[in-house]
């Protein structure tokens, strides 16, 4: 399978389990639909990572398991950290509100219905860090230098958040882009990000 019909059938597979929801008529069942795509997406996505041969320039010498799993740990620390960061440059310098609307709705969900929180800390990570760091970058890499396309995936994967903290976004890209391709495998932003998102879910409940 080329990279490129690799990268094209992750974002249609994305774009699917993303909007396929919002068909649903209530709000129970659309949260179980998120539940059931969001997580069936995220093994889809794996599977096909896992059949279709694909190796971007800078997953030719992967880093061994355990520093990917060394540096996924860390990633989930070092990436709350930068969040922090620039959550604080958004409302002291931008003038943007600190709380986050999407966190919100996302927190009354998981009121709603508990097993919601697989969806959003570990079936949404997994998805995002195959379409907006492996796809996207993959596909943009071809054509422009990787500096770049890591830019550009991680200005769409804060856009595409449409929460408007857009640098706070934009920095968890290029942290999570970092990871990535410093150990060669996808899995170690995975980690990252779904134990930021695990992490900051499971506080931010005990908090309300």
């Amino acid at each position: 399978m080329t990279i490129r019909k690799y990268g094209l059938l992750t974002i249609i597979i994305y774009v699917i389990c993303y909007f396929a929801p919002a068909l649903f008529p209530t709000i129970t069942s659309a949260l179980w639909a998120t539940i059931v795509f969001y997580l069936g997406g995220a093994l889809l996505l794996a599977w096909l990572y896992h059949i279709s041969q694909t190796t971007l320039t800078f997953e030719s010498k992967p880093k061994p398991w355990k520093t990917i799993i060394i540096w996924g740990v860390a990633g989930i620390f070092l990436a709350i950290f930068v969040q922090n960061i620039a959550s604080q440059i958004e409302v002291s310098v931008l003038g943007e509100a600190s709380s986050s609307q999407n966190t919100n709705t996302i927190l009354s969900f998981i009121k709603s219905n508990y097993l919601f929180i697989l969806a959003v800390s570990v079936g949404g990570p997994i998805l995002e860090e195959f379409v907006f760091r492996r796809a996207l970058i993959g596909l943009l890499e071809t054509k422009i230098p990787l500096w770049f396309a890591v830019i550009v995936s991680s200005l769409v994967f804060a856009i595409i958040h449409d929460d408007g903290h857009i640098l706070l976004y934009t920095a968890l890209g290029l942290v999570f882009s970092m990871l990535y391709i410093k150990t060669g495998r996808i899995w170690t932003s995975i980690i990252s990000h779904v134990g930021m998102n695990t992490l900051v879910v499971v506080v931010s409940l005990f908090m309300t």
